[in-house]
C-alpha cells in the first residue's frame, strides 16, 4: 500500500474546484475566437491558450517573425480585451 502524503491529496481535492472557473455560457465557442485570432495576427504557431479569472481569453504564440508574442481576448466578440469595457 502506498501512503499519498498530505499536502500531495490536499492538491488533489482541490483540483475539481480549480477546473470550475470556465467561460461564460454564452461567449463565443473557442474555436471561433481561435479563427479570429489567426485572421488578425501573425501566428505561426500558439504556444499556450488559457482563460482568465479576469475574464479574457490569454493567447501566447510564436509569430511569423519568431517572436513570443501574447493578446487578451474577449470572450464574446473575439476581439482584443480591454478592462475599460
Amino acid at each position: 500500500m502506498r501512503i499519498v502524503p498530505l499536502a500531495f491529496a490536499a492538491t488533489l481535492t482541490a483540483l475539481p474546484a480549480a477546473a470550475q472557473n470556465l467561460p461564460p455560457a454564452n461567449s463565443l465557442p473557442l474555436s471561433e475566437v481561435v479563427a479570429k485570432v489567426e485572421k488578425t495576427q501573425p501566428v505561426r504557431v500558439f504556444t499556450e491558450i488559457e482563460w482568465e479569472d479576469d475574464g479574457y481569453w490569454d493567447f501566447k504564440f510564436i509569430n511569423t517573425d519568431n517572436r513570443r508574442a501574447r493578446i487578451r481576448i474577449d470572450p464574446f466578440s473575439g476581439e482584443p480585451w480591454s478592462r475599460r469595457r
